[in-house]
Parts: structure tokens; sequence; C-alpha cells
């Protein structure tokens, strides 16, 4: 069995002023778990890692965790481009109390083919974690190919692929390679569903951070083969799936769960938030999953 499945979201880092609002941060992990998500990802790209201060990376891992009390599984984004800094996180989170580490492929460098086998090699042998491997050329250029991954697969912490290739067919292309073990989750919202029928097991998903309990239902409709309620969960989150990316993401998911009254809809420096003609899709398309605003004003359900 995969070590991982279901409606993983990616949760956001809310900011207050420059820096993060913990009362929001605490509300949101908790709301999580009671609205049956199957795991969380601190410290993703959705929770705007690359602007976090390695203080405060630590800390949400650990605050993560601590809040979570081990009812779901946390996998934490630990991944940079660079192989040392990328050991020191993962250790970190080893420590800290993580299921697994999310790790992305180095971005900017560009290595090849054997330097992301040796990048991953190194990290395995460095921390005994399971590591999820995240694979996404939109954001890092580079494309990690299933034949790596199987090659990877090979050690004994390599657990999972967190894909965002957006090509379906590599998912049961892999699945032939490495084994249903191995854990194939999607890393694109929108072909989520098209990915589950491929052999996939589940998504770190941005949309699960505003729907989490629809988007938990639609995967365990998958699983139960209760095909009518996987279409009308689909066919519930397909406008979110693709509006929370009408601009570089986390802004447009900032804005939705703002409007739930969690947080404010910051994001830091070199984003900025959703523009109105952004925020005007994802309120409609927060309406057709019937998502509704919260009745007090957007930011101060955690004043």
């Amino acid at each position: 069995m995969p070590l991982f499945k279901g409606s993983i979201p990616a949760i956001i880092t809310p900011f207050r002023a420059g820096e993060i609002d913990w009362n929001a941060f605490d509300a949101l992990v908790e709301w999580h778990v009671e609205q049956g998500s199957h795991g969380i990802v601190p410290c993703g790209t959705t929770g705007e890692s690359p602007t976090l201060t390695p203080d405060e990376h630590k800390a949400i891992v650990e605050r993560t965790i601590a809040i979570v009390k081990k009812r779901i599984p946390v996998i934490a984004g630990t991944g940079s481009n660079s192989t040392a800094k990328t050991i020191e996180m993962t250790q970190h989170a080893k420590k800290a109390g993580a299921n697994a580490a999310l790790i992305v492929t180095p971005y900017y460098n560009k290595p090849t083919q054997d330097g992301l086998y040796a990048h991953y090699k190194a990290i395995n042998d460095a921390v005994s974690l399971p590591i999820i491997m995240y694979n996404i050329p939109g954001r890092c250029v580079i494309d990690m190919k299933n034949e790596t991954i199987a090659r990877l697969a090979a050690l004994p912490h390599i657990k999972g692929l967190k894909d965002a290739t957006n090509d379906l067919s590599r998912v049961g292309a892999l699945r032939e390679m490495v084994g249903d073990d191995f854990c194939q989750l999607s890393g694109e919202d929108a072909t989520a569903p098209g990915f589950l029928a491929q052999g996939g097991h589940g998504c770190i998903s941005v949309l699960a951070n505003v729907a989490p309990a629809l988007s938990a239902r639609m995967h365990e409709c998958w699983w139960k083969r209760d095909l009518d309620g996987f279409a009308k969960a689909r066919g519930a989150l397909a406008p979110l799936a693709r509006d929370l990316f009408c601009e570089t993401s986390p802004a447009p998911i900032k804005y939705a769960v703002s409007t739930l009254g969690f947080c404010t809809d910051e994001v830091r420096l070199p984003l900025v938030a959703a523009s109105k003609s952004a925020r005007e899709k994802v309120e409609a398309a927060l309406a057709h999953a019937g998502i509704q605003p919260a009745a007090q004003s957007k930011t101060a359900r955690h004043a």
C-alpha cells in the first residue's frame, strides 16, 4: 500500500503586517483536521516557502506537528536548490516528528538527470525519513524523467512522487516501472480526478485550502467506487481548480481563504495580492462549489 493517499492540502502561511499570523495558522491547521483532510503539507510553495526565513520555516513545521497531534500525516516541505540546506531542513523535520518530507527538484541550478539522482540520494543517505519527491517543471525548469524516478525509488527512503507535469500518461507508465506501493500524488488540482483514474493515489492540493471537506469527499468517493458522488464533487470543484490559478498561486487561494474569515489575503513580495478580476473569478468559483463567505468581516475571525 502507498504511504499516503487522498486529499492533502498544501497549507497557506497566513501573514499580518509582514509577520506570520500564528492565531490564524493554528485555526487553519485544526480546521483541516476537523474537515477530514487526509494529510497536510506545511512550507510548500503554497505556503510561500521561498520567502520564509529558516527560523520561520522550522517554527511552522513544529507548530503544525504540535497541533495535528498525529491525527493525520504531516509532510513537511524541506526542499531547496541547495542539497546541503535541504538535508539540514529534512533533518529538522525528522527531529520535529514529521511523517515525511516533500522535496522539490532543485530550481535555477538546472541539474542533469544524474544530478537529480545524486541530489536525492544524498538526502536519502543522510536522513532516515520518508521522502516524497516533487517534480514541477513549470516552476523549476527541469523535468525529472520516469527513468530517474524509478532509479531513485529503489532507495530505502524514497517513497513517492508529487507530479505536477500535467502529463497523465506518466502515471501508468511509472506504475509499471515501480509498482503500486510507490506513492503517486498529483500536484495539479485540475487533473487530480484524471490522475486517480490513471492509478494515482491522491493530490497535494491548493484548492483543499478552501474546500477541504469537498476535496476529501471526492477522493473517498473514488475509493468506494461511488462514481456519481465522485462526479458531483469533481464538478463542484472544477472552477476552483481552474480559477485559483488565474494569477500566480498562492495569491488567489489566499484571497479565497480570507473570504472565510480565517486570515488576510496578504502575500510576501515579490508576489502581490490577487487583482480585482482574479478576486471576481475566485468568488464565482467559490459560489459554484457552494462555499459561502463568512458572515463576519473577511479578516475578523481570528484578528
